[in-house]
């Protein structure tokens, strides 16, 4: 048994480091995800499964097949679905929630108010399977905008088709739910055997984007958001991409729109485009 695993083994394509910076880069220039140097093992894992099913022999081919195969444009996609980190859960990050609730929230309302629109806008920028567009629904909905007469308009996006497939179903598992109140579970999903189907007077306010954060075309779809999630995905861009991505999302706000980025990324020296506002110990960035 030892010895059929070791020729398995054999059977493999190893990933060297040339190939590693090429395929690395070209990664970046598509979409903006880096690996890092020591993140080779990784990238060599994740996309054995492409290289296996599309019979290449080296990872030097599959690049050769991203390059200029006719398919190409397709295999993008499914490489995009194999590199992206997809941790989430609903009502993730609860102190960065209450800040949007409690802080930004009141604010943007009283202000919309005066102006005399009841429509709030958001865009939940790597919404993966949906868990965040679909929890700023939820708390919209517990402020009672829906009833009121507000138009709740929340799209969630990804690069990812195969996790975008999966939020259009709306189903989840407890790990998904697991920071999730019993009263909001009873109150916004239907428990379907082991999983959580959430219920259609929620899905009903998020439409959900294939856009990727680095073109601008893609990112063109989405105007006049009044608040834009995009947690957690600045750590996997180098600087230049960050800048690009915030920039892009610059566009899409607007004009006194609120970005909130995850508590480890800051755009200091990424960009000026946006005043850093603390409020109750949480950074937001408001478009200028």
């Amino acid at each position: 048994m030892d010895a059929l695993k070791l020729n398995m083994n054999a059977n493999k394509p190893v990933l060297t480091a040339e190939t590693f910076v090429k395929l690395r880069d070209f990664i970046d220039t598509k979409c903006g995800i880096h690996f890092a140097d020591n993140k080779k093992y990784l990238l060599e894992k994740r996309l054995l499964k492409r290289i296996e099913q599309k019979n290449l022999k080296t990872y030097e081919d599959y690049l050769c097949y991203l390059t200029y195969d006719k398919g190409k444009d397709v295999e993008m996609r499914l490489l995009y679905n194999s590199i992206s980190t997809n941790e989430t859960s609903f009502f993730r990050d609860p102190v960065q929630l209450d800040v949007f609730r409690r802080g930004v929230l009141p604010a943007m309302i009283e202000a919309k108010k005066a102006r005399g629109e009841k429509s709030f806008r958001i865009w939940s920028a790597a919404s993966s399977t949906g868990e965040e567009p679909l929890t700023l629904a939820m708390i919209l909905m517990e402020e009672g905008l829906h009833t009121l007469g507000w138009t709740i308009d929340i799209i969630g996006s990804d690069i990812s088709e195969g996790v975008l497939s999966m939020a259009a179903k709306g189903e989840y598992e407890n790990y998904a739910v697991r920071n999730t109140s019993q009263t909001i579970l009873q109150k916004y999903f239907t428990k379907i055997g082991n999983l959580y189907k959430i219920k259609p007077e929620v899905s009903k306010f998020v439409k959900y984007k294939n856009i990727n954060l680095l073109n601008a075309t893609d990112t063109r779809m989405v105007r006049q958001r009044d608040i834009v999630f995009c947690r957690n995905v600045l750590i996997y861009f180098t600087d230049a991409t960050k800048k690009k991505v915030v920039n892009n999302i610059y566009d899409s706000l607007a004009p006194g729109g609120c970005l909130f980025v995850g508590f480890s990324e800051s755009l200091h020296n990424i960009t000026r485009l946006y005043k850093p506002v603390s409020i109750k110990n949480s950074v937001v960035y408001n478009k200028m």
